[in-house]
């Protein structure tokens, strides 16, 4: 019974370093394969107008945070 669980554990950890080697080479986000709501026809989960204050600076944000990773890739 250990040795299924310390195949498991180790089979695991293998699979999380591949994940990581891929983003960390690639700088690409992990992803679903389904494309989630967007595979739907639907852009956003509420139905607002626009997004909210709180929304727009996230959003803000994560535009700069790929600005600085594009600006500060080396391959």
């Amino acid at each position: 019974m250990l040795k299924i669980f310390v195949i498991s554990f180790v089979l695991f950890l293998l699979v999380m370093l591949a994940m990581s080697l891929g983003y960390i080479f690639r700088r690409k986000m992990l992803q679903g394969s389904c494309g989630g709501i967007t595979a739907l026809g639907i852009e956003k989960v509420c139905n607002c107008p626009e997004p909210c204050d709180a929304k727009k600076k996230r959003m803000a944000k994560e535009a700069e945070r790929r600005e600085q990773l594009e600006k500060r890739r080396i391959l």
